[in-house]
């Protein structure tokens, strides 16, 4: 049988939680989050955080690819606030676009 996902969550658990200003990516009930501001056309990510148990499983991996699919799809950029956003979007060649 199937759990319900939280309200606005994909099925791999991520989600904008627009009431917190962040990215949450839920994975065994631990929540990794990427706060941010959204500024005329761009999302300003903060800070991005995992909780222990998942660091070093390739969480924080996931949701800032999330992050970026979504900044994509509505058109936005991303200016990296948070070291680990900006080695992320610096690693990964095809987001490098969006960050600002």
């Amino acid at each position: 049988m199937t759990q319900p996902h939280p309200a606005g969550a994909t099925p791999d658990g991520f989600r904008d939680n627009v009431e917190r200003n962040r990215f949450e990516l839920e994975v065994d009930g631990l929540v990794a989050f990427a706060d941010y501001r959204r500024r005329d056309g761009t999302i300003v990510v903060t800070h991005v955080e995992a909780p222990i148990p998942l660091r070093g499983t390739g969480t924080a991996d996931r949701l800032m690819r999330a992050v970026a699919e979504t900044a994509r799809a509505e058109g936005s950029s991303i200016r990296p606030l948070c070291g680990y956003a900006a080695g992320w979007l610096r690693a990964h060649r095809e987001f490098r676009d969006l960050a600002v």
